[in-house]
């Protein structure tokens, strides 16, 4: 850290707020690193960093470390950066191989000589002592090569709160999701399906949790979020349309996008919206939808032709997206170049021919659908699982919010 005199003082970060209304603030948690919010706020005013003065370099190792080797790059201005910021490669990795000394060797051989491990759910959670967050990640990858244990956070203390590394070996749990149901109302987290990261802090955690130890919240906790789940199978999945009611969708405009109109048949592409990342394979029926919410979802042209008419309208994603938080994008994997999705899409109409049945939630889902047995969608109490009436194996899950500006009931 480096003191100079300066007329005007701001902050830049990207932890909890705990101090509210500060002037001259810049304060996003659910960024992963500061690095981001600088590189953002260089684009915002026209500078271009081509990293001759190494700039970029010290940005790109900034969201490096601070999302644990990237394996918490939860929010796409984050992956974006990491995938567009110019950087010195070969010293980026001299750094990234520089990071464990000898006597952080003996702090992660103790940790795990203390494990704690859970035989129903088959969890394990250790603590650690004070260290870099990359050795956590050690422990916790580590942890996933016992052949009993699915899913794992390793913990320590940091001053002002707890750093966790989480990790899942399983499809039917999203490391991500688990960090931050673990951080929800007392810090925050996220990352990948199989690797995720949080941090909990020590005042938000005292305020809820009194005097509980930290180990005895986070086995708790994990056998919460273990209990509190149905896991459905859609193609073995056999619902019962008597206990469900009959919708139909609204006629209201929404995108759509022909994948072959972005890139060629067979290609390799990561479809990147606020919800997470979706990896598909451009087929020739592949249709990508943009909702009502501006989230994505694939859909097959047989399916498309008969639910949607379409218009001779160019999709425009102000006019007709109701929040605007992140533009989706599409990314050839071989080559890495981004593309918007709003840039190929055009508008459809929902006819309303096609019918769903609908039960609202009163328990967790986890729901694999027809079109991805790999990455489960999530229902909370008070989302919507839907079927379709003339394909009772396609099942998902519909957001409440989303429900309800979507579909109405359609009456005998």
């Amino acid at each position: 850290m480096t003191r100079f005199e300066a007329d005007n003082v701001a902050i830049i970060d990207h932890h909890q707020v705990e101090i509210d209304n500060v002037e001259k603030s810049i304060i996003r948690p659910g960024i992963g690193s500061c690095s981001t919010i600088i590189y953002n706020l260089f684009k915002e005013v026209g500078y271009e960093i081509n990293d001759d003065d190494g700039v970029g370099t010290a940005l790109y190792y900034g969201l490096f470390t601070d999302t644990n080797q990237f394996s918490e790059l939860f929010n796409p201005l984050d992956r974006d950066m990491s995938d567009q910021i110019p950087h010195d490669a070969s010293f980026i990795n001299t750094l990234r191989t520089t990071n464990i000394s000898l006597d952080e060797l003996e702090i992660a051989g103790v940790a795990m000589l203390r494990y704690s491990f859970n035989e129903e759910y088959g969890f394990a959670v250790i603590k650690s002592q004070p260290c870099d967050p990359n050795i956590l990640g050690l422990i916790s990858d580590f942890l996933l090569q016992v052949d009993r244990v699915r899913t794992c956070v390793v913990f320590n203390e940091n001053g002002d709160g707890y750093k966790l590394s989480v990790r899942s070996c399983v499809k039917e749990v999203n490391a991500s999701e688990l960090a931050g149901f673990l951080t929800e109302g007392i810090g925050s987290g996220g990352g990948h399906y199989e690797k995720a990261g949080g941090f909990i802090a020590e005042k938000l955690f005292r305020e809820k949790n009194g005097f509980v130890s930290i180990d005895v919240y986070l086995s708790n906790r994990m056998m919460e979020y273990h209990d509190m789940y149905q896991i459905i199978y859609a193609s073995e999945f056999e619902a019962d349309i008597s206990e469900m009611t009959l919708y139909a969708k609204k006629k209201l405009p929404i995108g759509f996008v022909k994948a072959t109109d972005v890139l060629h048949t067979g290609m390799p592409i990561t479809v990147r919206s606020l919800e997470g990342d979706m990896d598909l394979t451009v087929e020739d029926d592949l249709i990508i939808m943009i909702g009502v919410k501006g989230e994505v979802y694939p859909n097959r042209l047989e399916k498309f032709r008969r639910s949607n008419t379409v218009l001779d309208e160019k999709y425009d994603y102000d006019k007709y997206a109701l929040e605007k938080n992140y533009i989706p994008t599409i990314k050839n994997r071989l080559t890495g170049q981004n593309h918007l999705l709003t840039d190929f899409a055009h508008v459809c109409i929902p006819k309303g021919e096609v019918k769903i049945y609908v039960k609202e939630l009163t328990k967790g889902v986890k729901v694999f659908t027809a079109w991805d047995k790999e990455k489960y969608m999530l229902g909370k109490p008070g989302d919507y699982l839907a079927v379709r009436c003339d394909d009772l194996h396609d099942v998902y899950i519909i957001e409440r919010k989303i429900f309800g500006m979507t579909y109405e009931k359609v009456e005998n």
